[in-house]
């Protein structure tokens, strides 16, 4: 007898778990450097500016495509999840399901990089 699909470590939808886990656990943590920004939009013109020059250096504009995926990956996989627990998917489901939501996830990013770059 197999185990369920989450449990086993080579299936698709085990993959699509932990990608949807630790995003949404990446999410919040970035969640607080979201609200310090803000914080620093009561603080003056000067303190955001400052922190907007930052925030155009390379590394800061790659951790947002980073984030823009994270959060298509997490979007995409909570609506693959709906699907099958409101929408009656089938097991045969599966594959499509994850080929169109992680498919989604990195074409939200591609679009993102392309538009910022």
């Amino acid at each position: 007898m197999t185990a369920p699909g989450w449990r086993n470590r080579g299936d698709a939808a085990y993959w699509a778990f932990l990608v949807h886990r630790i995003s949404g656990l990446l999410l919040s943590l970035f969640l607080p450097l979201h609200f310090l920004v803000l914080a620093q939009a009561l603080r003056g013109e000067a303190a955001l500016g400052a922190l907007l020059r930052w925030s155009q250096t390379p590394p800061v504009e790659a951790s947002e495509v980073a984030l823009v995926f994270l959060l298509a990956a997490h979007l995409a996989g909570g609506l693959r999840l709906l699907f099958i627990e409101w929408g009656g998917w089938r097991a045969e489901a599966q594959p499509a399901l994850l080929a169109l939501s992680g498919g989604a996830a990195a074409f939200c990013a591609l679009a993102f990089a392309l538009n910022l770059f």
